[in-house]
């Protein structure tokens, strides 16, 4: 499997997380795939650039170098789509308008906390909307591969990178497993590989717990 088919694996996934009507933004990385998975749901995708209501994926005729979302990346819009300028942008994020934001992080902690932007030692461009999407949308879903191409986990006991803010996240979608976080616990709600909860947990270096289990 490539890591390009994993990618998309964790996409579809984080797809089946959103609801109709629900506002919803992408961040860069994987969270961006999620788009090509969004099937029957009326979705509404704000890019923090000035744009709410963005389409499907575009084909090569579509494309068009004036339309892009926040990552710069050519996008359509949807029936009804409305532009405006950044500051308006930010103002729905941070007046808690957004209802679910997705992002690609570098690392995540037992209690949920995430960096996402920055990488001790490497020129960075800046944190972008990630501080005001951590704390300004109504729920936060992580979207990363497991292990670094290093084979490091990127869940983490504290965080080396700088954080993104103190706001927890909601869910982590790995192409290993879904996690949740609660009293700075790690839980597995659902599985995605042949290998037993204690592997995973040596594997990562963190004791993880069933989900299931705690809620009955």
């Amino acid at each position: 499997m490539s890591n390009n088919d994993v990618r998309y694996k964790i996409a579809k996934r984080i797809a089946q997380e959103l609801e109709d009507g629900q506002v919803v933004n992408l961040g860069v990385g994987i969270p961006t795939l999620v788009n090509a998975f969004i099937e029957k749901k009326e979705v509404y995708l704000q890019a923090e650039n000035g744009l709410l209501g963005i389409g499907p994926p575009p084909t090569i005729d579509q494309l068009d170098i004036d339309l892009i979302n926040a990552s710069k990346e050519p996008v359509t819009i949807a029936k009804g789509a409305s532009f405006f300028n950044s500051a308006d942008s930010f103002a729905m994020i941070r007046g808690g308008h957004v209802d679910v934001a997705v992002l690609g992080i570098l690392q995540v902690d037992t209690t949920g906390q995430i960096a996402n932007w920055a990488v001790p030692n490497q020129p960075i461009l800046g944190v972008g909307g990630a501080m005001d999407l951590v704390i300004g949308a109504k729920k936060v879903i992580g979207a990363a591969t497991l292990f670094t191409k290093d084979g490091n986990s990127k869940l983490v006991n504290t965080l080396t990178y700088p954080i993104s803010g103190i706001r927890t996240i909601d869910l982590l979608v790995t192409d290993y497993a879904v996690f949740s976080f609660e009293n700075g616990e790690v839980f597995v709600n659902e599985i995605f590989i042949d290998m037993p909860i204690e592997k995973l947990s040596e594997k990562i270096g963190i004791t993880l717990k069933w989900r299931e289990l705690i809620d009955k």
